[in-house]
């Protein structure tokens, strides 16, 4: 075996060095042209491709992240509507922030793309930063983001290795081990960087993420109509069903949560998420998990004691609010990462608002109307919640 010639900052493992052995000098400029022509004919027409704007770039690619092209479109349009430069942005409230962030999920991402706005304002004299380490310093950025963003919009060659190129190294390369291990990343982040050329990096990594999201699919990929099915190991061996390895999901945990409406004189008490819990920054109506309700536990109307006694329990004793009964109002299921939560929705009404401290001195508390709630940024099960509540009169 020849010596390595690997400049990256982890060594390859010698069991899977000699994948990349195949990919010459050559071969890699031949797979770019390859690749580019491609591109120039199958390019999906999309907004944030229209620009060479780092912003732009940079909020495309963090809405991106865990949600689909299909799905951030519309937000992405919106939010560039309200925020349309780095400076409106910065300029603009947390929570004004995650309201345009609503429905997208993963809420921390919204809360850095707000801070690091101010860190480019106060930072970096209001201009993005170009090299890969610099935008790697700006919160919620990682290596590649900051590889994206400085050869989309400074066309620097920087790799990238991301979900569709992942799976699109793999197969190349015929690498079956786990793409998500130490060794593997160390892998494929050496090869990203084999292929980058020295002009027009940033086309080229568009057209590898487009490659890996419309043909290198996960499943039933379309390898006749791939523009480097010649150079895939894994198109040669037939194992392209086999390659990338799966990867190992988490054991799913059951909970139960409970959320109350607490209502009074036309007024909901809601608060506000903390530092420390999911959703931070969001509001949503008291909501705590709950013991005496197992997952798959049937009621129809009629509430357990056990679990009415627990929710008027609970409530007492993080706001202070004393409630004497409970109403079924109606259920959710979603999933949070390993989480599947079943939320038990509950309406409590309150004939006079409690004179206590806490709604005066703690900001974390509010009483709002229904109307109010609608430019507040919510959980989209308390969106939902909400939205069952006024569609149901009860407001």
């Amino acid at each position: 075996m020849p010596p390595r010639k690997n400049n990256s900052a982890a060594p390859i493992a010698e069991e899977t060095f000699h994948l990349l052995e195949r990919f010459t000098p050559q071969v890699c400029r031949s797979l770019r042209t390859r690749l580019i022509k491609w591109y120039g004919k199958q390019a999906r027409p999309l907004p944030w491709r229209e620009s060479r704007d780092p912003y732009r770039i940079w909020i495309s690619e963090i809405m991106l992240q865990q949600t689909t092209v299909k799905a951030v479109i519309p937000y992405y349009e919106r939010f560039l509507s309200r925020f349309p430069t780095v400076q409106t942005l910065a300029a603009a409230t947390e929570e004004e922030v995650l309201k345009h962030w609503e429905g997208l999920g993963y809420y921390s991402r919204g809360r850095n793309i707000h801070r690091a706005a101010q860190m480019i304002c106060t930072q970096y004299d209001e201009s993005f930063p170009e090299a890969v380490d610099e935008i790697q310093k700006l919160p919620g950025i990682g290596r590649y983001t900051a590889g994206a963003i400085s050869s989309f919009a400074f066309d620097r060659p920087a790799p990238i290795v991301e979900a569709n190129t992942l799976r699109l190294y793999c197969r190349l390369l015929g690498y079956d081990g786990d793409p998500r291990s130490k060794g593997g990343q160390e892998l494929l982040w050496e090869f990203a960087t084999r292929i980058q050329p020295k002009d027009q990096a940033g086309l080229l990594n568009q057209a590898l993420m487009e490659l890996g999201s419309l043909v290198c699919t996960p499943a039933s990929p379309n390898c006749e109509n791939c523009p480097v099915q010649e150079w895939c190991a894994a198109f040669v061996e037939s194992r392209q069903s086999e390659i990338p390895a799966p990867k190992v999901r988490p054991e799913i945990t059951q909970t139960v949560e409970a959320t109350v409406a607490i209502q009074c004189q036309n007024q909901f008490l809601i608060r506000q998420r903390q530092s420390d819990e999911r959703w931070a920054g969001m509001w949503d109506f008291p909501r705590f998990p709950v013991e005496s309700i197992t997952p798959e536990e049937k009621f129809k109307t009629s509430l357990p004691s056990l679990f009415h006694r627990e929710v008027i329990s609970r409530i007492r004793s993080m706001s202070e609010v004393d409630i004497t009964d409970l109403n079924l109002e109606t259920e959710i299921r979603h999933s949070v990462t390993r989480y599947r939560i079943r939320l038990i929705c509950c309406s409590a009404q309150l004939d006079e608002k409690p004179l206590k401290s806490l709604f005066s001195n703690d900001a974390s508390w509010r009483w709002e109307s229904s109307e109010a709630l609608a430019s507040l940024p919510m959980p989209i099960t308390g969106r939902r919640f909400a939205n069952h509540l006024i569609r149901t009169g009860i407001e």
